[in-house]
């Protein structure tokens, strides 16, 4: 007997939904105003991108491209913002755990899955630092650092918003939703993973150098996929996200010396800290 798909979640709907307006193009006058209501209405500082008038869609406002390459640290052992973001969470990593936001701890093993079971004992004892990127944010996500990409899993999950009431409320939100989860190594050897948090109206999260994944989709079950010798240099651009969402960082045990405060605004190219 052929077994019966389950229905997508109404969070997963509803980006779709948005998705298909956002990337819907309108003709040039009403652009212009979809446009400019959105820049008005969110509060976008368009200072380094093009006028909102050239962007045909909304979503390719959205996913807009830096008009000049930002200026990156000369130090090499300095690790950067990935992203213009808001660090909402960062500490330790304790008996396999870290926090989505204060007083709620969340365990890693179940935001990983099952492929990366050993990624989860290497960054015990180490670093998270969680970056939540608002719909009014600069929506590309940069390599933080020189990275050896080992392997991506695309689990597919629900589209719950990932702002401060549903962070606060919400048990296990980034496990629930959709993700990507990338592992990686440094320069030394040691274990780095990236993850990618989907949220409501993040219609796509894209990733540069996997085409083949495809969030938002019919996919029930998670996908891995692996690589040999696929380096990422510090800044490079790995993807971006069709609304805001969150990017959460994990580091082996005295791999990074982190600088940052919660509640701290970050931009992409900004020193973060060492690479021990």
């Amino acid at each position: 007997m052929q077994r019966k798909q389950m229905p997508k979640h109404y969070t997963s709907v509803i980006s779709t939904l948005f998705g298909k307006f956002a990337s819907k193009e309108f003709p040039s006058v009403i652009q212009h105003i979809i446009n400019a209501s959105y820049v008005k209405l969110m509060g976008l500082d368009m200072s380094e991108f093009r006028a909102p008038a050239s962007y045909k869609t909304l979503n390719r406002l959205f996913t807009r491209a830096l008009e000049k390459p930002r200026p990156l640290p000369e130090e090499k052992d300095v690790f950067i913002a990935g992203a213009d973001a808001l660090i909402t969470e960062a500490g330790t990593i304790t008996e396999g755990r870290a926090y989505q936001i204060k007083g709620m701890s969340y365990s890693i093993e179940a935001l990983f899955g099952s492929y990366h079971a050993e990624a989860v004992k290497e960054v015990e004892g180490g670093e998270f630092i969680n970056f939540y990127l608002s719909p009014k944010d600069y929506h590309r996500y940069h390599m933080p650092m020189r990275l050896k990409i080992n392997s991506l899993t695309h689990i597919p999950g629900k589209h719950y918003p990932v702002n401060f009431p549903l962070l606060r409320n919400k048990t296990d939100l980034f496990i629930e939703n959709e993700r990507v989860v990338i592992e990686c190594e440094d320069e030394k050897g040691r274990m780095q993973v990236l993850v990618l948090v989907a949220a409501l109206n993040v219609g796509q999260m894209v990733v540069t150098f996997e085409e083949r994944v495809r969030t938002n989709s019919e996919i029930r079950e998670p996908v891995h996929y692996s690589y040999e010798d696929l380096w990422l240099e510090r800044g490079e651009l790995y993807g971006w996200f069709e609304m805001g969402s969150t990017i959460l960082t994990f580091s082996k045990k005295g791999s990074i010396c982190p600088e940052v405060a919660i509640n701290q605004k970050v931009s992409f190219g900004e020193a973060l800290g060492k690479i021990c």
